[in-house]
């Protein structure tokens, strides 16, 4: 039972599950039939917020996220870390929930739940941003995976102000997240491709084109958010991933990165389904446990961040390496590009 406080948070800051329906956003892809499957994971996200802002206690709120199934799991786990966010904050910066729930249960979901916490950003004055991950020293993927924060308020900009954010494609303000300022839009664009997969209803041909709406310069970063989306959430036929690898294009290399990073994921969280293991096969040419060599190899590859006044930060090397395995500029020994068309195994 949540607390008289905690049904007063729930009330005033949850989401109403029909709030994050194709049909009330307004989406062109809504009544594909995709739209069951997609809209189940933002309602899963709401579900899983509802549960965080309300509970007493972690133990309360895991014992509900570990009841939901495996494949939608890690979704839930993402709606709680941005209910801890947002109670940490309302806090004044002194709450710890969301670092117990990374440190603790959702550290399978590592990869969701900082794109939750992205999701509390789009929700919190930017003058609170400087504490929203906690110091999660010693867990894999701090600090190197916290741009999925970025990547997950580009998401949210682009699914609730579709208008602003996708139609007209305004740029938000940069921040320095990571002393990187200059990344920042990158990963931005990132969670917005992401959204455009959902926007459309993992419609290939509506996803592509809305990526070719955009400025050409912004395409790359697109690009491996289609990928992603289309890889992890699915939605579409083994043909309709092949269409969507054509659409790509010069930027296949990019779609590529977007399915092994997914790949990556999911099975970190320890569960990869069906949809995510055609995917990667359609998208990458590669079956599972080459997608995760790839991206393991590409990380040991990284070593702190490059030289120079414009230099990457550590996750923006990863993905580079990754997208070497697709371009053919390997630059790490043991990946090797694989054009075979082999099975799905895991």
């Amino acid at each position: 039972m949540p607390s008289f406080l905690g049904s007063l948070r729930q009330f005033a800051l949850a989401p109403n599950l029909k709030s994050v329906t194709f049909a009330e956003r307004g989406f062109p892809g809504a009544g594909s039939p995709a739209t069951e499957q997609l809209e189940a994971i933002p309602q899963t996200v709401v579900c899983g917020f509802e549960w965080g802002i309300a509970a007493r206690d972690l133990w309360n709120v895991r014992r509900r996220l570990d009841l939901v199934e495996p494949e939608q799991r890690g979704f839930a786990y993402e709606g709680a870390a941005m209910a801890f966010t947002i109670r940490d904050a309302m806090a004044g910066g002194r709450g710890r929930r969301t670092r117990e729930l990374l440190l603790g249960p959702g550290a399978p979901h590592v990869f969701l739940t900082y794109i939750g916490i992205g999701f509390a950003m789009a929700r919190l004055p930017r003058r609170l941003w400087r504490g929203v991950v906690p110091d999660l020293t010693g867990s894999p993927y701090y600090p190197t995976m916290t741009w999925l924060a970025v990547d997950g308020y580009g998401f949210d900009l682009a699914y609730f102000h579709t208008r602003r954010y996708v139609d007209e494609q305004r740029v938000p303000p940069v921040y320095p997240w990571e002393g990187s300022p200059d990344y920042f839009p990158h990963a931005v664009d990132q969670g917005i491709g992401r959204a455009l997969w959902f926007i459309h209803g993992a419609d290939p041909a509506a996803a592509a084109a809305a990526v070719g709406r955009f400025p050409k310069a912004r395409w790359p970063d697109l690009w491996s958010g289609v990928g992603l989306a289309a890889t992890f959430a699915g939605g579409c036929p083994e043909d309709g991933l092949a269409a969507l690898r054509e659409s790509a294009g010069e930027h296949r290399a990019q779609l590529g990165l977007g399915a092994v990073l997914a790949i990556k994921a999911r099975t970190f969280a320890g569960h990869v389904p069906a949809h995510s293991a055609l995917a990667a096969q359609a998208l990458a040419d590669l079956p599972v446990a080459d997608a995760v060599r790839i991206s393991d190899l590409a990380e040991a590859g990284t070593n702190g961040r490059e030289a120079g006044p414009q230099s990457a930060p550590v996750y923006e090397q990863w993905r580079r390496r990754i997208r070497a395995h697709f371009t053919g500029n390997t630059l790490q020994p043991g990946i090797r590009r694989n054009r075979s068309r082999r099975s799905n195994n895991g």
